[in-house]
């Protein structure tokens, strides 16, 4: 009796340190489930990457100009973080399928069908390109009206438009044609608002042409200046444009914002003041006008380097200080903390702005080979497709943006890798601003791939 008394101590200490363990566990199962509570934990900890899941190459420093103005986005945004380029070396992160000749001609691929629980759900980033002889959805002659003229291919030396000539079909769901008149007549007395970088210009630029059919439009009014999109002292060009279409009623609006940060001069008097730029604070003009708003398209990377920062005097705010963390001090794991905390303020106003729909486009691919923009990287690919026609993974090649989109219901607008198919569609060196040995293997023709990009945007709205 003595002896198995002595045990009971020992069994009672192991039975609590059991239990203990239990709910160690549980509450660690609640802590990574439940979105909410992530948030509690320190900001700067939650996203620090690991290198499994960085998915972007930032360029050597040295490579970055520092004398570019940030805002000249359509000759500086080559300076850029690139899409990984594992999808041409077989890996999981981009599925690429090469063959099209199973294509019948309606458009279904018979061979390369799955079934899968998982069949009957839409992702519209998953499926494959396919000619169409009715593309392009406007003329790239006609829409001088909207298209910057660095961007209209039509108007270049250009001679080859194969690329017009495709659509995206996505696997598992019918994406409608689009036509015009039926979705100016969904927008009725809508504001439809892109925000981000010069990506977002493009994709602003091909709805304004997609609406119009690439006509002049004299009836179309300019109402930036409702906005406080008007030119600035010293500016060659506002922050943004933002156009009413009388017949509807519809604003579709575009705001640049390469960062999704909130810029605050530290000294407004001095024109060459260092500038706060604030992670955690989404940019001051989506705040002010987010009650107008009723579809907003956010969309930032490519201009994510610590070039850039140092020419514009851009410093790293948190909390309204300075920030001092190290680790978030790292060019990636400030950019995906300020994709994660925007995408948070955005989902945290839904539920104040039931008509709001709020989309995460993902990064646009760049198709440098052989140096970048500034040493001698080219895109000299001229055939449609020779990179495949398929997209068969479900997750997206984003995983930044996908991460920070789970378990919100902001919506992720994905074209990376139906976008990593299409190489022969940049600007390449046809562009009218082109300098002997410099291509454009980050911006799109127009009409072209951006096109795709709002099909599938307006697929959802």
């Amino acid at each position: 009796m003595k002896g198995g008394n002595s045990y009971r101590p020992r069994g009672r200490k192991f039975s609590l340190g059991l239990i203990a363990l239990l709910f160690a566990t549980v509450l660690l199962w609640i802590w990574e489930k439940n979105p909410f509570i992530s948030t509690l934990r320190s900001a700067q900890d939650q996203f620090l990457l690991s290198s499994s899941e960085f998915i972007f190459d930032i360029p050597n420093d040295s490579m970055v100009s520092a004398h570019h103005n940030e805002h000249t986005e359509e000759e500086d945004a080559n300076v850029t973080p690139k899409i990984s380029r594992k999808a041409e070396r077989g890996s999981d992160n981009v599925v690429i399928e090469k063959s099209t000749s199973a294509l019948s001609p309606k458009g279904k691929d018979t061979r390369h069908r799955k079934s899968s629980s998982k069949s009957k759900v839409c992702n519209y980033a998953k499926g494959r390109w396919i000619a169409d002889k009715s593309r392009p959805l406007y003329s790239g002659f006609g829409c001088k009206q909207w298209l910057s003229e660095m961007w209209a291919c039509r108007l270049t030396q250009r001679t080859d438009f194969s690329y017009e000539g495709y659509r995206w079909q996505p696997e598992n769901c019918e994406m409608p044609e689009f036509e015009r008149s039926s979705f100016l007549k969904r927008m009725q007395d809508k504001t439809i608002a892109f925000i981000g970088d010069s990506l977002g210009r493009q994709q602003f630029q091909s709805l304004m042409c997609m609406v119009t059919g690439g006509e002049e439009s004299p009836d179309v009014e300019d109402v930036g200046v409702n906005y406080g999109l008007v030119i600035p002292p010293g500016a060659i060009r506002p922050d943004g444009w933002a156009f009413r279409l009388p017949s509807t009623n519809t604003t579709i609006l575009y705001y640049w914002s390469a960062s999704l940060c909130d810029l605050e001069p530290l000294n407004i008097t001095d024109p060459s003041t260092y500038v706060a730029m604030h992670l955690d604070r989404p940019p001051a003009f989506v705040r002010k006008f987010l009650d107008t708003f009723d579809v907003l398209v956010l969309n930032t990377g490519h201009h994510w380097n610590r070039g850039k920062l140092n020419a514009n005097k851009w410093v790293m705010y948190v909390n309204g200080r300075p920030n001092e963390d190290r680790n978030l001090a790292a060019i990636g794991n400030a950019k995906n903390f300020t994709v994660h905390s925007v995408v948070r303020w955005a989902d945290s106003q839904l539920p104040s702005h039931p008509r709001l729909k709020a989309f995460f486009r993902t990064i646009s691919p760049r198709h440098f080979l052989n140096g970048e923009w500034n040493t001698g990287g080219s895109c000299d690919n001229m055939s449609p497709l020779s990179k495949g026609s398929i997209v068969s993974q479900d997750d997206s090649s984003d995983l930044v943006v996908q991460s920070a989109v789970r378990g919100t219901k902001v919506k992720i607008l994905d074209i990376t890798a139906l976008s990593e198919l299409r190489d022969e569609g940049h600007i390449s060196r046809f562009s009218a601003k082109a300098s002997d040995g410099v291509q454009d293997c980050l911006h799109w023709c127009l009409p072209g791939l951006p096109d795709t990009w709002n099909e599938i945007l307006c697929a959802q709205v």
